[in-house]
């Protein structure tokens, strides 16, 4: 009913892991959803919530700040990039609503936001989510693996 999609993904993950200590970050997600504060202009909230958790398990700690760069985590979220825009040809909110809808949304607007539901955001855009949580599920599954 209220979704947001960074917290979607995050939900997945947490669930699928079943991960303690994500729940900080599912809340700190919420914001980013509709291309950060619904203004549809900044990366989707699925791909920011995808990366998130890629970072909850490859990123810098407060204790490492200024040991180096952490590159892996830099690489898994590339890697989580390039195939979002393989999928769906950019990043941002506003360009993926172009694809699925043929048109944007302003979010913040009731009427545009009634729209939005009536032509289908609530399954297209959870959809993204679920394939986000899925690819970085595949990917550390993977890496799992091979150790």
């Amino acid at each position: 009913e209220y979704g947001s999609c960074p917290q979607a993904v995050l939900r997945a993950i947490y669930e699928v892991f079943n991960l303690k200590g994500m729940e900080i970050v599912i809340k700190s997600a919420h914001a980013l959803a509709g291309g950060l504060g619904l203004s549809g202009n900044g990366t989707c909230g699925a791909l920011s919530g995808g990366v998130l958790a890629l970072s909850f398990f490859y990123g810098r700690s407060l204790e490492d700040m200024g040991k180096g760069r952490f590159l892996k985590s830099y690489a898994k979220a590339k890697e989580l990039y390039d195939k979002f825009v393989k999928e769906f040809g950019g990043c941002l909110c506003k360009d993926i609503q172009m694809k699925l809808f043929g048109r944007t949304f302003n979010l913040w607007d009731p009427e545009e936001f009634k729209e939005f539901r009536e032509m289908g955001g609530k399954i297209k855009c959870p959809d993204i989510a679920g394939k986000v949580a899925k690819w970085v599920t595949e990917m550390l599954l993977e890496d799992m693996s091979q150790k």
